[in-house]
């Protein structure tokens, strides 16, 4: 083999694992973290106090692979009128007439080559705070489960669900 091709394979090597390297400390990074939002939505509030289905701003979990992250106009629907000389709903307000869209950072993060979909669990009977923790009482959503492969494995194999790979990776 030539200098030339192995400096280049081990240059493309040396990307690879750099990329890679850096999708785990992304993945890594917000486990057990509660990272900051565009808007301070409190679940605390939505959830727990007002008692919302998570369904209600996710209205695609049960329906679709992505539970959907909620669109400016869901929130809307109340803060059209309610607690509107807050700061948060005024920035929130900000985003609504300027047809902007919120850039929510995300807490719950599965690495790329996992096929998850929310309906699937929905249907079999899992609830969202078995993955999620108790998001209702959370001013600040934080990631509480490792979400890993071992993680997700065990409840499955708890469940008698299939752990054959290409249930998940597909």
């Amino acid at each position: 083999m030539n200098a030339n091709l192995l400096s280049k394979i081990m240059i493309g090597f040396f990307a690879v694992c750099l990329a890679g390297t850096a999708g785990l400390a992304y993945y890594w990074r917000e486990f057990g973290q509660a990272p900051a939002q565009p808007i301070e939505f409190s679940h605390q509030i939505h959830a727990g106090n007002l008692a919302l289905a998570c369904e209600h701003c996710h209205r695609y979990a049960a329906t679709a692979a992505k539970p959907g992250i909620p669109e400016v106009k869901v929130c809307m629907e109340c803060h059209e009128n309610a607690a509107t000389d807050r700061p948060e709903i005024v920035r929130l307000t900000r985003y609504w007439t300027d047809r902007q869209p919120i850039h929510w950072t995300k807490v719950h993060v599965v690495p790329w080559h996992v096929n998850f979909t929310h309906k699937r669990h929905l249907k079999a009977g899992l609830q969202c705070t078995q993955c999620h923790g108790e998001v209702k009482a959370e001013a600040r959503v934080r990631r509480v489960r490792s979400l890993m492969m071992g993680w997700c494995v065990d409840c499955h194999r708890s469940r008698n669900a299939s752990i054959d790979c290409w249930v998940c990776h597909h």
